[in-house]
């Protein structure tokens, strides 16, 4: 019964704390989602992947606003894994408990195509999972393939998941090719590359590049800091409930995260422990796979970090790797554990954690639209929006009790120009929001000093 109620705790928490934030959850990359979903069905551009802008546009047609769009397909993604896990005997307490962990915190609680990305992963694990236990192996091997499609339909790193599928038969052929999974599998991946490699054509014929490329640009210069941020950043993917990575280069900064990394090395051994014990198991080769999985996603990704224009590592970047790695401890320990209160005291304590962290300084997110909505009427000629106000910081204060210290935090959602820029964005999404001032007409460009808010 408890894991019922924390089920239905998990989906309410994840509804409504994205309210109590500035933006609503909503961040740059959620504005370029709302953008070709508002272009549809014309195709603009192939910087983001299809997937999840058409399943905002499916919704938006119905309720008419992006924003709330984006609320009810995050409602459907968590309240549709739970109820499967439920119905269908699969982990159910597991799943609970990897679903109060920071991963779908912040994938479920934000406007990001890892929501999407996440709920097809659970259900890739389910049909990997029947497969390796030997039930309807090429009707399984099917659907896995349909899952990894649409992985990829939402996010272009679902390659990395689908390349840790073929290392993992590659390195397992002469020893599991006679195995009953073996062969679904490779159908598993031989239809996942004609899906995947149909995508890339597509975007090729259609746009000139295969995953917009073109349009990121080439990373600027690597400075050790940010290699260092980075493998810090990579070496979290460990820790299912701690993911505290301050944006600050400061020494005070790095240091937290070396904290983090002394209690990120802790888990992983404590994790190693029942790791181990996944080859008393008939699944070994399952978890092996979620295994190589979460390695592949991981270094993959950080080599693509450096290599292209892209955000440095941190939890929402490798929100898969977590998801697979907690999901296999999860599975092991109830295996080993005749006992749940030590994890589940855990997973309750870090939600009610993570909850209270994450709104730390409340805001009212629909009182902050309804004032820009009152004034974006007013620049339906606007083609743009550029935030002006980068200059005018908004700094929070943070005393802590007892010691009678405090230090001070500039938060990026809670910048007047970034917030703006947000709520425009997810008002009128043909507004395009811009990086920098270079729009030639003047005239087309909404300047963020323009609007005013409270």
């Amino acid at each position: 019964m408890k894991y019922k109620i924390l089920a239905v705790l998990i989906i309410i928490i994840y509804f409504f704390q994205p309210f109590f934030l500035p933006t609503g959850g909503i961040g740059a990359d959620s504005l370029s989602y709302f953008g070709i979903a508002s272009d549809l069905p014309n195709l603009k551009t192939n910087l983001f992947p299809l997937g999840y802008p058409v399943l905002l546009e499916m919704c938006h047609f119905f309720v008419k606003d992006y924003f709330w769009a984006s609320k009810i397909l995050n409602f459907v993604f968590i309240a549709t894994i739970l109820s499967f896990s439920y119905f269908k005997r699969f982990y159910f307490r597991e799943t609970v408990l990897l679903l109060a962990g920071k991963t779908a915190f912040f994938v479920f609680c934000g406007v990001i195509s890892e929501g999407p990305f996440i709920f097809f992963l659970y259900f890739l694990f389910y049909f990997l999972h029947q497969m390796f236990s030997g039930k309807k192996l090429y009707v399984n091997a099917v659907w896995a393939s349909l899952m990894m499609i649409c992985m990829f339909t939402v996010r272009y790193s679902g390659i990395y998941i689908y390349l840790s599928i073929l290392i993992f038969l590659f390195f397992t052929f002469l020893k599991l090719r006679k195995e009953g999974f073996f062969k679904p599998l490779l159908l598993t991946a031989f239809l996942s590359g004609l899906g995947i490699g149909g995508y890339l054509l597509f975007n090729y014929l259609y746009f000139g590049s295969f995953t917009g490329e073109n349009l990121r640009g080439t990373a600027g210069e690597l400075m050790p800091m940010d290699v260092l941020r980075d493998l810090l950043g990579v070496s979290n993917v460990i820790d299912p409930y701690i993911g505290i990575k301050p944006a600050s280069y400061s020494m005070a900064s790095i240091g937290f995260q070396f904290l983090i990394l002394g209690i990120d090395i802790l888990i992983f051994r404590y994790f190693l422990t029942y790791y181990k014990k996944a080859k008393e198991t008939s699944l070994h080769y399952f978890h092996i796979l979620i295994w190589i999985m979460a390695a592949t996603y991981a270094v993959f990704l950080l080599i693509s970090g450096w290599l292209q224009n892209i955000e440095e590592m941190n939890t929402r970047m490798l929100a898969a790797a977590n998801f697979c790695l907690f999901f296999s401890f999860l599975i092991l320990y109830f295996q080993k554990e005749s006992s749940d209160k030590l994890i589940w005291r855990v997973g309750c304590f870090f939600l009610v954690f993570l909850s209270l962290y994450s709104i730390k300084s409340p805001d009212n997110y629909l009182k902050n639209k309804n004032q820009i909505l009152s004034q974006v009427s007013k620049f339906k000629d606007k083609k743009y929006i550029y935030n002006d106000e980068r200059a005018v910081k908004n700094i929070t204060i943070y005393n802590i009790p007892i010691i009678n210290k405090s230090f001070s935090y500039q938060h990026t959602n809670k910048q007047k120009g970034e917030l703006k820029q947000s709520l425009v964005g997810s008002i009128d999404p043909q507004i395009k929001w811009v990086k920098f001032d270079t729009v030639k007409n003047k005239s087309q460009v909404l300047y963020t000093s323009q609007l005013i808010l409270d």
